[in-house]
């Protein structure tokens, strides 16, 4: 399946780097400096609904304009300087969250099984390793930030962030297919 840049195309990659950059906004601060955010509520949204190449390249642009000083990472901050700060082992695995998303989304789609579980299994499998890489990103960035241990870098960048992350995950696989069977109903998406 090739990725054809049409104008249709290139709206439903801006429209979900927007939701993104909006999503980013919706922020609870935490004692560890990095805050509770919506960001990977939006990123794994886009790959189920654009599928693995779409949402991996709303996701690249999403973070290349946040580099290019565009306000858009969490705060209204921008710049290079934010991936080299707390956050940025997390932002930089964002493209392959939404590829993870967005594979498991196509596999969900074009699997011929009819048994519902299993194409639910295999959803929810690619958000799983999604979150997984994410967070691993995370963790490896912030031991490094930080100076500190494996174990500490577990507690301060993985351990809080599991329960949202559950929720998100759920919320995502939800939400994604039911916008995604509606959008190639109506015809919007192909």
């Amino acid at each position: 399946m090739k990725l054809a840049i049409n104008i249709r195309n290139i709206c439903f990659i801006s429209i979900f780097t927007a939701i993104t950059a909006v999503c980013a906004q919706i922020s609870i601060p935490n004692p560890t400096g990095v805050p509770f955010t919506l960001q990977t509520f939006a990123i794994p949204l886009a790959g189920i609904i654009l599928g693995a190449k779409s949402g991996t390249l709303s996701a690249s642009v999403y973070i290349f304009l946040g580099i290019s000083g565009v306000p858009v990472f969490t705060g209204f901050s921008g710049g290079i300087a934010v991936l080299f700060g707390k956050t940025g082992g997390y932002i930089i695995s964002f493209p392959v969250m939404a590829l993870c998303a967005g594979i498991s989304s196509d596999l969900y789609e074009n699997v011929k099984i009819k048994n519902i579980w299993i194409k639910n299994a295999i959803l929810a499998g690619g958000l799983i390793l999604g979150a997984v890489i994410n967070y691993i990103s995370g963790m490896l960035w912030g031991k490094f930030f930080l100076t500190c241990s494996m174990r500490d870098a577990f507690l301060l960048f993985v351990l809080p962030y599991i329960p949202t992350a559950v929720v998100k995950i759920i919320l995502s696989g939800i939400f994604g297919i039911s916008v995604k069977k509606i959008l190639i109903k109506s015809k919007l998406l192909l």
